[in-house]
């Protein structure tokens, strides 16, 4: 909400930080709140009528907060009352213990670019209230601590908003007079105000229902205008598989009589968790073949699975302040991730899980903005919704689900769920079930959410052909990040195995060590031939491992190894070792890595989704991240030359693959999933090798596909070359999707992400495109974000990059600070790079910070990034 009044706000240059040693429980409870809603885009009226409860023996005024918003009115007991304004709220002093305050505001929905509080989108009015979105809507102790019973009447004019929705189950409805009309929901669950939810427009809904574990039925619901709706299968199926599998695994059956879902166009997040009113960015709820790739059927489902499942992890038991953010966040992301690997290939998934991990939160450990996973203080929250509380935060549930076992960690749920449900939690909470369920002792373990940085590792494998034992030196070192100069040894289980290097066969039986000092020696005994180390399988912790194998020992494993996970990171690992050596030396021999891909190509027994996953380049950040000071073009060089020579000299190899899948078409299986990624993998390959008729094939292919998946694959590899198609498609493709925003989006995207040498004048161009714009955060991402992860054109010697997206940043934070803060982080790893590129950066970021009007999630990024 963009309110007149939202400049009383404090300065964020005099901001102070929020601190988790300062938290105090709250002075007063709300355990009623009726909202009245008067509901239009531009001007609501909202009535709030809450009872309030002293809470302890204090004489503390009740305080409300407030963003931007000044109330009309304030009654104490039905009598008009005297209440104090600051900065970011009211306050009321209270004689008595317990009172009842009605409270008046007056919004403006089509105002608020900010995307927070309640705003329009696309012809509805719809919430978004986490972290601190409520008191955009309402003064009120708008902490997640405060936990109240909500009912909510709204009335609306009848034809521009005849659906109208909000949190629980629908009570009553009826005519208003005057062409309006008024519905009623009561929510009967407790919940903090960030779980808020209301919407209110011209939609349909795509319904179905499913009955639960004890016999009820649910109603559901996905609520979309008319003309999505046909894009709507996926979710509505995706969710009844959630469901089911909720009950199966966690035994966590649904509550409400109802469960809806709706999508919205202006979302800052993927999604919303409000109880029972899922609120959606369009991208992860709308598919067909035609509009969306795998990977995004892939995600609308694990996005519909995690806000389902957030109705226990995150609704039913919530955290008590934001500090303790990852205990739902990082919990629903690690069950997200195991129904995922359930539908599909738990292999491929894995994949993706670390090669996201690699790319967004191992950079925010080793960087100006590394926190812990839970941090201990902030400026602005919202800048906290990172990779590290999210992903890393799921691996920590992860290692505590390796080293428990699944009946142990079931159990801990279990234990979990019944002793805190209908309260606010802590990560103490969370561990001390873990522990109380299993016997573990977790103390040493919980320095995974009170240290940043990422662990490494040395495992050093000896062998003495005559003794028959094999011994591993274990080491590890957890850097120093901002704050956190010295750290203790953490507790780290890595899943190691032996393999003969003669005969290929297992040596043993896998061991999970727990490595819980600065260092260890772990023995083996009955190794009858050299053996070679397979280490961390499966990533079992989130570590960088440095090792004493020899390429040969990493081709051995990627052809031998049981574990996919291991097998596929033996690969990556032998093209990594070969890339950084050409970076640093200028030339690498190539031989080892184009065999081992040679062999995985012709495994007839591989996954073919694996086996497009294996044989893929580390991206050029990746190995950037390796290198103590990144040279962008000589990264290009490396990799550019490594691609090519395994396109030329596996030439053949490359077309039985693509010609393999030619006749796949659409079907949503791992198996059609599998034939189409290396079909598009070997495409790429074909480009890569100059083959005469690949533009042609791209071509062929981009206009003859059935799906999004082949359509996009060809587009990109038209985008990264330079045949004469590569316009053509591009016009084709834009003039077919002009009038659809999420595959608009993609036409933006390819072209930030293209490899071409005159990358960073097309991104310049296309931030001129009558069809770019900055106030939806989809389409800022889609340019602004893309082109920013693009390490060559981004850090161009001219230093265009960084002013662009700077530029685009100034822009964006005047409209939406969420969004803008988010994309500061590639502008903040200066230091990596040499003294031209880091001063140019650096400028960047001290022209945003010393700009005028900069928002507190703008300054509090900006400036982090300085240090």
């Amino acid at each position: 909400m963009l309110d007149i009044r939202s400049s009383i706000a404090t300065p964020a240059a005099k901001a102070q930080p929020i601190r988790r040693a300062d938290y105090r429980p709250p002075d007063w409870l709300v355990p009623e709140l009726a909202l009245d809603f008067e509901l239009g885009a531009g001007e609501t009226r909202v009535t709030g009528s809450l009872s309030a409860v002293r809470s302890g023996a204090h004489d503390r005024p009740l305080r409300l907060d407030r963003d931007g918003i000044v109330p009309d009115s304030v009654r104490i007991d039905g009598v008009e009352a005297d209440w104090s304004q600051l900065d970011d709220a009211i306050e009321v002093t209270l004689p008595g213990d317990a009172h009842s305050i009605e409270i008046a505001v007056t919004l403006h929905p089509d105002r608020n670019t900010q995307l927070m509080g309640l705003y329009a989108s696309g012809g509805l009015l719809c919430t978004q209230c986490e972290a601190q979105g409520f008191r955009r809507i309402l003064p009120f102790p708008d902490r997640p601590d405060v936990l109240t019973r909500y009912r909510v009447r709204m009335t609306a004019d009848s034809t521009r908003y005849p659906v109208l929705l909000a949190n629980g189950d629908p009570v009553g409805s009826g005519d208003a007079g005057d062409g309006r009309h008024w519905a009623e929901w009561d929510d009967p669950f407790p919940k903090p105000s960030y779980l808020f939810a209301l919407v209110a427009g011209d939609l349909v809904a795509n319904t179905g229902s499913f009955t639960t574990m004890s016999g009820r039925e649910v109603q559901l619901g996905i609520w979309v205008r008319e003309s999505d709706l046909a894009k709507t299968d996926h979710a509505l199926s995706a969710l009844k598989t959630a469901m089911a599998w909720d009950e199966k695994v966690y035994g966590r059956e649904y509550d409400l009589d109802v469960f809806n879902i709706v999508a919205v166009d202006d979302f800052n997040f993927g999604a919303m968790e409000n109880k029972g009113l899922n609120i959606f960015n369009s991208r992860y709820i709308l598919a067909d073949p035609d509009t969306a790739t795998d990977y995004d059927y892939d995600a609308v489902a694990a996005v519909v699975a995690h806000e389902y499942f957030h109705n226990w992890s995150g609704n039913r038991v919530t955290c008590r302040d934001w500090f303790q953010l990852s205990l739902k966040e990082g919990f629903t992301v690690f069950r997200d991730q195991q129904f995922s690997a359930d539908q599909g290939s738990p292999a491929v998934k894995r994949i993706e899980d670390v090669r996201g991990l690699r790319a967004a939160q191992f950079p925010e450990d080793a960087g100006p903005l590394a926190h812990p996973v839970r941090p201990d203080e902030y400026l602005e929250i919202s800048n906290f919704y990172t990779a590290t509380i999210y992903n890393k935060g799921a691996e920590v549930i992860r290692m505590m689900h390796t080293m428990l076992g699944e009946a142990a960690f079931r159990a801990g749920s279990d234990l979990y769920f019944d002793r805190h449900d209908g309260t606010a939690a802590t990560v103490e909470d969370f561990a001390c079930a873990m522990e109380d369920a299993s016997g573990a002792d977790l103390t040493q373990f919980r320095l995974w959410y009170s240290q940043a940085g990422t662990p490494r590792v040395s495992a050093q494998l000896s062998h003495a052909p005559g003794d028959g034992r094999a011994r591993i030196a274990l080491r590890q070192l957890v850097p120093p990040t901002p704050g956190q100069p010295d750290k203790a040894p953490m507790l780290l289980p890595l899943r190691i195995k032996l393999f003969g290097s003669e005969t290929g066969k297992p040596l043993g039986e896998e061991r999970l060590v727990l490595l819980g000092d600065t260092s260890a020696d772990i023995a083996f005994d009955g190794v009858a031939e050299t053996p070679v180390l397979s280490i961390n399988r499966g990533f079992s912790a989130p570590v960088i491992l440095d090792t004493n194998r020899t390429a040969a020992d990493l081709a051995f494993l990627s052809a031998h190894d049981d574990d996919p996970f291991a097998r596929y990171e033996a690969m990556q690992q032998l093209m990594l070792d070969t890339l950084v050596t050409a970076v640093t030396h200028g030339r690498a021999d190539h031989d080892a890595v184009i065999a081992a891909v040679a062999r995985t190509l012709a495994s007839p027994d591989l996954d073919k989704a694996f086996v497009g996953e294996a044989v893929l380049l580390p991206s050029e950040s990746f190995i950037g991240d390796q290198l103590s000071v990144v040279d962008p073009d000589a990264v290009f060089r490396a990799r550019e030359a490594l691609r090519r020579d395994l396109a030329t000299r596996l030439g053949e190899q490359w077309r039985d693959a693509y010609d393999g899948a030619a006749a796949n078409r659409f079907e949503y299986t791992p198996a059609a999933k599998g034939l189409r990624r290396l079909r598009n993998v070997a495409l790429g390959y074909l480009a890569a090798s100059g083959a005469p008729d690949a533009a042609d094939l791209a071509f062929a292919q981009f206009e003859g596909a059935d799906n999004m998946t082949d359509r996009h694959g060809a587009l990109a590899t038209l985008v990264n070359g330079t045949s004469d198609k590569r316009i053509a498609a591009l016009d084709i493709f834009y003039n077919r999707y002009r009038d659809n925003p999420l595959v608009l989006d993609k036409w933006f995207s390819v072209q930030a992400l293209s490899a071409r040498d005159d990358a960073v004048d097309q991104v310049e161009e296309l931030a001129k495109h009558r069809d770019f714009t900055l106030a939806n955060p989809n389409r800022a991402r889609a340019l602004v974000g893309m082109f920013s992860v693009n390490q060559r054109a981004f850090h161009h010697p001219s230093g265009r990059g960084y002013r662009f997206v700077a530029d685009q940043l100034l822009a964006l934070d005047k409209l939406n600070p969420q969004t803008a803060a988010k994309l500061v982080p590639p502008l903040g790893r200066w230091k990596r790079f040499d003294d031209d590129r880091a001063a140019m950066m650096r400028g960047e970021l001290e022209r945003i910070v010393a700009s005028a009007g900069l928002s507190k999630d703008m300054l509090e990024q900006a400036g982090k990034s300085l240090d």
